[in-house]
């Protein structure tokens, strides 16, 4: 999939953890499509959405590995950036993330980030798991599967 046709019908988009990894960290094998994501993103002011989860999952290399200025980095990118919309799990999203977790068998984390994006009226959700492609509230978007 040619992620500048996928992206041109977006208006809010999830980042999972994936993408923010692949990005601070230039992964060799998504760096290009993920700049390409992150600069479209921002010249054309689609809305970004984001969670604790997120966060807290771009932080267990940094936090393992004893980087405070790689902690740093992730949380100035998540949490103090204009573009990215913070967007703190609430009982509304406990809720949805429960019928989620039942419906596609996911794991809650998994199941939490869903229903922040659903709850945050995204329109799509970028990841690299292939598993979250059964979900079908709205569009799953696997680094993998896109080209420039």
């Amino acid at each position: 999939m040619k992620i500048e046709t996928i992206l041109e019908q977006l208006n809010r988009i999830f980042l999972d953890s994936a993408p923010i990894i692949y990005y601070v960290e230039s992964n060799p094998n998504y760096f290009l499509i993920i700049d390409e994501v992150f600069n479209y993103i921002e010249s054309h002011s689609i809305a970004v959405i984001t969670s604790p989860i997120t966060l807290a999952e771009c932080l267990i290399l940094p936090t393992r590995q004893k980087n405070l200025s790689g902690q740093q980095q992730f949380i100035n990118i998540l949490t103090s950036q204009d573009t990215i919309n913070f967007v703190d799990i609430n009982s509304e999203i406990a809720l949805i993330a429960a019928d989620i977790r039942v419906r596609y068998n996911l794991k809650l984390p998994d199941a939490l980030q869903i229903a922040t994006a659903i709850h945050s009226n995204c329109d799509a959700f970028l990841t690299n798991d292939l598993q979250l492609k059964k979900v079908s509230e709205l569009s799953i978007l696997v680094i993998s599967e896109l080209t420039l």
